[in-house]
């Protein structure tokens, strides 16, 4: 099943059904409103979604009409938590390398996480919005779910069955700001915009085999402007969801709605290219001496997408990096 948010003039605007080959949707409106009231109330709206998107996809669908990516927010334009992992250890070890950073210990038997804003999630054509390109503009491809209601202290061998929906994520990165937010201790905040959502959530089926361990087996691909940035493989996690999703709820319930994301998707050897211009800045330094790689600029555009079996999975992000407005009182 194939889920998005369009954008209606309301915060977390109105949930409708999507086509497989996203051609098409169904207003979701007699169902549930929005996407975190199906969320929240799931083993009473699953049923009547599933079978409104069959029937999308058979054509017999009442009013059913075009998808337009371009008028959907994220799927969830706010959401009550964002839990974002760094679960390739592949990228990890390449920064800890090309800065000559310390090994986190125990990095290989528990997940780094930081709580992100989520408040404010960016659809998948919005501009992105941001104060001065000298705060190093990054992207960051990755992969994400969104559960249902997560007990306290859930453990990673039951963790999978709270996973709805499938989500493919633009990080956005202000690395000037990261290395002193780390040194204090607090995680961090200034170097963490909104980011960005594909326009579609999926359900796990819908990736077949490729949704195996806990991991989203699909090439993402990475593009800076007309340039193949990477296409890197989310099925190197070195973390599944499931012992993301048990790390996050260690101490805390999860709501329904929450998402957790996988951080960016890394491949060892280099040869996939990245998914986020810190990477490959860390892997010129180590081979070159210095980076070469610039951080973006205002004006340009990213682009990413998964596919799976030639199709698209999630539909594109595509959006352009803007200056911010200041604000006018």
């Amino acid at each position: 099943m194939k889920l998005a948010t369009l954008k209606n003039g309301r915060k977390d605007g109105r949930l409708v059904v999507v086509s497989r080959d996203l051609q098409h949707a169904a207003d979701a409106a007699a169902i549930a409103p929005t996407l975190l009231d199906a969320l929240e109330r799931w083993h009473a709206a699953e049923a009547p979604l599933l079978a409104l998107y069959e029937r999308l996809n058979a054509g017999t669908a009442d009013g059913a009409f075009a998808f337009d990516p371009a008028q959907a927010a994220a799927p969830l334009p706010r959401a009550p938590q964002w839990c974002d992992g760094s679960a390739f250890l592949n990228h990890g070890r390449l920064m800890e390398k090309a800065f000559d950073i310390a090994p986190m210990p125990d990095a290989d038997r528990i997940p780094l996480m930081y709580q992100g804003g989520s408040d404010d999630l960016l659809g998948p054509h919005d501009d992105l919005p941001l104060p001065d390109e000298a705060h190093g503009i990054d992207f960051e491809g990755e992969f994400g779910v969104i559960v249902g209601e997560v007990p306290l202290g859930c453990p990673a061998a039951l963790a999978l069955r709270h996973v709805r929906l499938l989500v493919q994520i633009n990080d956005v990165s202000l690395r000037a700001f990261g290395p002193r937010e780390m040194r204090t201790g607090f995680g961090f905040f200034q170097a963490k915009p909104s980011s960005s959502f594909a326009p579609v959530a999926v359900t796990p089926d819908e990736i077949g085999e490729a949704w195996r361990d806990g991991r989203v087996h699909l090439d993402l691909t990475v593009m800076r402007g007309d340039e193949r940035f990477g296409h890197p493989n989310g099925g190197e996690m070195s973390f599944g969801f499931d012992q993301l999703i048990a790390h996050a709820a260690f101490t805390r319930r999860l709501s329904a709605g929450t998402i957790v994301g996988s951080g960016t998707v890394s491949n060892a050897g280099g040869q996939r290219g990245s998914a986020c211009i810190a990477e490959r800045r860390a892997i010129e330094l180590i081979e070159h001496g210095a980076s070469r790689t610039p951080f973006l600029h205002f004006g340009e555009r990213v682009r990413m997408e998964a596919q799976w079996q030639g199709a698209p999975v999630f539909g594109a992000i595509d959006q352009r990096v803007v200056q911010a407005l200041p604000p006018t009182a």
